[in-house]
Parts: structure tokens; C-alpha cells; sequence
């Protein structure tokens, strides 16, 4: 199959900023010569070139928090959204005494924190980078701030002077061509922090079981369910602090939460009025008839499919990688249990009609409603109402559209996702809903819709 890559000049065009409250927010730009003219909505991005961090600094000085512009370029032929952003959000989380107890409740709080248990108490507004008590890394965080607000392993963030490039009008792949997401960064959230994939590049048996970020590393990302990767704070999946910042609480369908590098927008998780969009994929049922994607051998993982797109193609038997249910230990030193849906290799594209809620390989789908073609970030629900993130939680894990080839990210890019940090490399957990970390795998429900 063919990588799928845009060749890209540019020439500035056009930026139109516009006040709303303190922060600035850019307004639609109408561009003509192309197409006929396009109009070309900017009204997502959270702009500020006021509000700095309060804990977050740079060797020089002060860092600005969210997205410090966003405007329209142009090589003639094609238009482009060019946002310029430090990479530090503005997240301000009011600490609950669920989460409170979430925090102390953690398996390795003893250690994890210096004084076994969380500064943070009831009622206390924690922003983003304040000391509640971790143990931290040495990367960063004494040298530019954050030490004491993420958990051992990750390093703190740092100002990433991040200018990405997004397609204004999207083009689709071709049929015969595939571009995988791969690790780091594969879009921007609109407040300007990173969007990265399922993967932290982890696996079990010999590079063949691949971990899930979101389940594997649970116990190793802030209240807002992010960490840093050399400096790169990002998130994996749905973080309900983003959703306070986009006024998104499920009474409709979600507003764009980012944009892909291929610059197809990212919704949030909702489809309408307390209606999640349904993820295309499925967990396998390794006790199922190979041709239903299984192996015949119930609780072994023992075969993998020869296209996960595909269950027709059968599969191929593998030494068996670990049982359904067993022990594992993550690089944090936690114990966690492997159920099935742990590994990548645990999940199918069920290829269903992609229709109203159902979303397609990509994650994503274009009902009709004048969105166009557009992603959602995937949760599902269990019977009690609890939410947890469904792979592939964000976007992929192919791109539907084309990359700018000064795109910030590439196809199958393996740029790795976690450097040495104090012996260990940073883990990406699960994001909490309401900022509460979750507990083997599961997430608290949702607050409840008026």
C-alpha cells in the first residue's frame, strides 16, 4: 500500500482575531480563488496572548497558556490553518472528595506520593502544574515547574513552540492507500495541547501484543488525564477538563474538542442529547470460531488476525501471548490485570453500516448535518451507566485524510513516545471523567444531565 503524503508550499495569507471575554477567539475567514471561495471557521481554537501559566515557566521567563494564533494560509492552490501555541493549557480542576480519595486509594500512593497521600484537599482549585503531592520526575519539573502535580515516571511539561499546519479542506486517502497514526503527536486539542494516538509503544511477547496507552498506564497522568513526553504534554483520549473548556456536557452534540493532522475536526464524545457515537471497532472473543476472529481456545490469547479490518482473512497462530485475566505489570510498577482489550491485538473493525451513531474505521463519519466528514472522541457505557474510553479513543488508527508533508505528524511515524525519564520511560493513563484517576481500567460515571 501506498504512504499518503501532500506536497506543500505556503505563502501568509490572512489571520482575523476577535474578543470574547479575556481570551481572543478567531472569527470565520472567507477566502476566494479557491473552489469558488471557502469559508473557513476558526472560532474553535482558544486564542490568549495574555493569560500566562501560573506554574509552568520557561528558562526565559513567563509561557502563555492555550493557542497564541491561528490563521489562514495559502500556496494558491490549497488553503491551510497554521496555530502557533506554547503546548500548556489552562486547566483549573475544583478537587472533590471522590477524587480526593481517588488519589489516596491509589495501589502505590506510599511511594507515589512523598507524604503517602495527596496535599490536595476538598474545595481547593488545582491549576494546571500545582503541587499536590507527587513524588515527580527529575525531567523538568524543578528546572521550569510542575514537580509535585504528576506522578512518578512522566516528566513535567515544558513551552513547545509547536506551529502545525492543517489541511482547511481536507482531502480522503485513496482506497489504495494507508496512513497509519503512530506515536506522537497526530493532532492538536484546540486549547493547543497534543493529541497523540492508542499506542505508548510498549508490548508484551516478543513486540507482538501492543499495550493500549489508556489501560496500561492508568496511574501515570494528572487529574486532567494528560502527561508529558520530552516536554510534549498531550492527551490519548476523552478529558473532561477539556470538556468545561468547550462547554461540552452531553445535552447535544459535542463541539470540536481538536483537529487531525490531516485536518478533519475532532468532536467530542456525544452524537446528540446524551447519545455517545459508537466506536467501529469490538474486542475480540479469543473462545469464538476463527471465523468469527477468535482463536477456539477460550481465555488464551494463541492467534492473531490476519487483518484486523477483516475477520475473513482468519488468523495466525502465535506463541500464546497472556492469559486473559492474568497479572501484568506495568513500567510504573503497577499490577494491573490483562483482560481482554488490553492489547491492540485484542480489537476488530466490525465493519457495521456507518450510519446515525456508527462510526467507521477511522473513527469517525459525515451524516449529513453540514459538520462534513469529522472524528469523535470514543467513550462507551457499561450497564451502571459508567463511561470508559473505546478504542481507538481519538483518531485511527489510520488517518482518513491526507498529510501536508509539513504536517506535524507522518505516517506510521515511530518518533516514540517515551523517553528515558529517571530510569523509566513516562506512561500515558487513562483520562479520568472529572478528573478522577481511574481504577483498574474503569472510569467514575459521568455527572448526571439535568
Amino acid at each position: 500500500m501506498k504512504k499518503s503524503k501532500l506536497l506543500l508550499l505556503l505563502i501568509p495569507l490572512l489571520g482575523l482575531t476577535a474578543c470574547i471575554g479575556e481570551d481572543s477567539v478567531d472569527e470565520d475567514v472567507l477566502i476566494g480563488g479557491i473552489n469558488g471561495g471557502a469559508t473557513i471557521d476558526l472560532s474553535s481554537w482558544i486564542i490568549n496572548d495574555e493569560t500566562t501559566s501560573k506554574e509552568i515557566y520557561s528558562t526565559s521567563g513567563s509561557v502563555l497558556v492555550d493557542v497564541q494564533s491561528a490563521e489562514v494560509k495559502s500556496d494558491g492552490d490549497a488553503n491551510y490553518v497554521v496555530v502557533e501555541t506554547g503546548g500548556i493549557p489552562k486547566y483549573d480542576v475544583t478537587m472533590t472528595q471522590a477524587m480526593v480519595d481517588a488519589l489516596n486509594g491509589r495501589p502505590k500512593a506510599a511511594t507515589d506520593f512523598i507524604s503517602s497521600i495527596t496535599t490536595a484537599v476538598v474545595g481547593q482549585v488545582v491549576t494546571f502544574g500545582d503541587d499536590i503531592g507527587y513524588n515527580s520526575s527529575n525531567e523538568n519539573c524543578d528546572a521550569t515547574g510542575g514537580a509535585g502535580y504528576w506522578p512518578p515516571g512522566p516528566g513535567c511539561p515544558t513551552q513547545q513552540d509547536k506551529q502545525a499546519y492543517f489541511p482547511a479542506e481536507p482531502t480522503g486517502i485513496e482506497s489504495d492507500e494507508v496512513c497509519e497514526t503512530g506515536l506522537g503527536k497526530i493532532g492538536l486539542m484546540v486549547n493547543g495541547t497534543s493529541i497523540y494516538n492508542w499506542g505508548d509503544g510498549m508490548s508484551e511477547g516478543d513486540n507482538l501484543w501492543y499495550t493500549l496507552a489508556p489501560v496500561a498506564e492508568q496511574y501515570d497522568v494528572d487529574v486532567c488525564g494528560g502527561h508529558a513526553a520530552q516536554g510534549d504534554y498531550h492527551h490519548h483520549f476523552y478529558t473532561s477538563c477539556l470538556a468545561d473548556l468547550v462547554g461540552d456536557d452531553g445535552n447535544q452534540h459535542s463541539p470540536i474538542y481538536g483537529y487531525a493532522a490531516d485536518g478533519y475536526p475532532l468532536y467530542g464524545p456525544y452524537e446528540s442529547e446524551n447519545t455517545l457515537a459508537v466506536s467501529g471497532w469490538q474486542v475480540r472473543d479469543y473462545g469464538a470460531d476463527v471465523s468469527e476472529g477468535g482463536c477456539g481456545t477460550e481465555g488464551e490469547r494463541s492467534c492473531v488476525l490476519v487483518d484486523p479490518y477483516d475477520v475473513s482473512k482468519g488468523v495466525a497462530q502465535v506463541d500464546s501471548g497472556p492469559e486473559i485475566g492474568a497479572d501484568v505489570t506495568t513500567l510504573s510498577g503497577n499490577t494491573l490485570a490483562a483482560d481482554d482489550g488490553y492489547f491492540y491485538e485484542d480489537h476488530y473493525y466490525a465493519g457495521l453500516s456507518v450510519t446515525g451513531v456508527q462510526l467507521d474505521q477511522h473513527n469517525g463519519h459525515d451524516t449529513n448535518d453540514g459538520k462534513g466528514y469529522h472524528y469523535h472522541i470514543t467513550l462507551s457505557a457499561a450497564d451502571d451507566g459508567k463511561l470508559s474510553p473505546a478504542f481507538p479513543y481519538t483518531i485511527g488508527p489510520n488517518f482518513k485524510g491526507e498529510l501536508a508533508s509539513n504536517s506535524i505528524s507522518e505516517c506510521d511515524a515511530a518518533l516514540g513516545d517515551m523517553p528515558p525519564m529517571d530510569g523509566m520511560p513516562p506512561m500515558d493513563g487513562m483520562p479520568p471523567m472529572d478528573g478522577m484517576p481511574p481504577m483498574d481500567g474503569e472510569m467514575p460515571p459521568m455527572p448526571p444531565r439535568p
